[in-house]
């Protein structure tokens, strides 16, 4: 089957104990190794990944699920990032694949992270892109554990006040009235309060303990002009696990969904784990 043959299949997985996942699922080459896409805060599969599909297709079966409380994922009362990296790995095996590399951008990347620490049998290696060991500092973390808890009421109790505010902030920006549609779209399946629960959850996170026992491949894609994971923070992450690679993209923390130097880079950070990794044809394919 050729790059341009093959075409994303949207399927919903029934996950015991988890519920219905949404998964994109884009065929590789027969026997291909399987990566597994994990997006950022506040983002979707198709926004974060959308780029990078049908190229990381030409080297690897390609998955991509939606995180809880985003886009069409599961609804969820209490975020946290462990239960996405349990989601994560409860819809591949119920797609029938058990060993798959965990590729995470921004938030993605320590639900990336985590996966391999909650589940080690079933990554095969990382790819961990624009991100880093933490987010906040430890000020920054109790201001928001003091001040989330009402912005999560009010979203709770107002959810389409507070996803219209959100949706007009993201948008902002964004002239092109087609692609304002689009990602309208795609960014109103959000459930607010889960969303402002995942950023919260960002400022607790820190791997600074454990990300050095990692012992598998590992890839990390620095953006280089990025002003919300600052590049020191990436090559910190990078320097902090043992025979790390990193491919650094001129971009800002946007650089996943612009044209340039950003699919490239991943497709060969993913490459580059997958020969690391010594897998034979089948070998991450569960």
């Amino acid at each position: 089957m050729t790059a341009a043959a093959r075409s994303v299949v949207e399927r919903v997985v029934e996950v015991p104990g988890h519920g219905e996942v949404p998964v994109r699922d884009v065929p590789g080459p027969e026997g291909a190794p399987v990566v597994l896409l994990l997006h950022g805060l506040g983002a979707t599969a198709r926004l974060n990944w959308g780029p990078s599909f049908r190229p990381l297709s030409r080297h690897f079966r390609v998955l991509g699920i939606d995180h809880r409380g985003h886009g069409r994922g599961l609804r969820t009362h209490r975020f946290e990032l462990e239960e996405c990296a349990d989601d994560a790995v409860a819809a591949a095996r119920a797609l029938g694949v058990e060993h798959f590399i965990a590729v995470g951008y921004s938030m993605g990347g320590p639900i990336a992270s985590l996966t391999w620490r909650r589940h080690p049998g079933n990554v095969s290696g990382l790819v961990l892109c624009a991100t880093s060991r933490h987010f906040a500092s430890r000020t920054a973390a109790r201001i928001a554990r003091a001040t989330f808890p009402a912005a999560v009421g009010l979203a709770r109790r107002l959810p389409g006040v507070v996803n219209r505010r959100l949706l007009q902030r993201w948008l902002a920006r964004i002239e092109h009235p087609r692609l304002r549609e689009r990602l309208h779209t795609e960014l109103a399946g959000h459930e607010p309060a889960s969303v402002l629960q995942a950023a919260e959850a960002l400022t607790r996170f820190s791997s600074h303990d454990w990300i050095g026992d990692v012992d598998v491949p590992v890839s990390v894609v620095v953006t280089t002009r990025d002003e919300m994971v600052p590049p020191t923070r990436q090559r910190k992450l990078a320097a902090s696990i043992p025979g790390a690679e990193t491919f650094e993209v001129d971009g800002d923390h946007d650089a996943c969904v612009m044209p340039g130097e950003f699919v490239p880079a991943l497709v060969e950070a993913c490459r580059s784990v997958a020969r690391r990794a010594d897998a034979s044809p089948g070998a991450l394919t569960g």
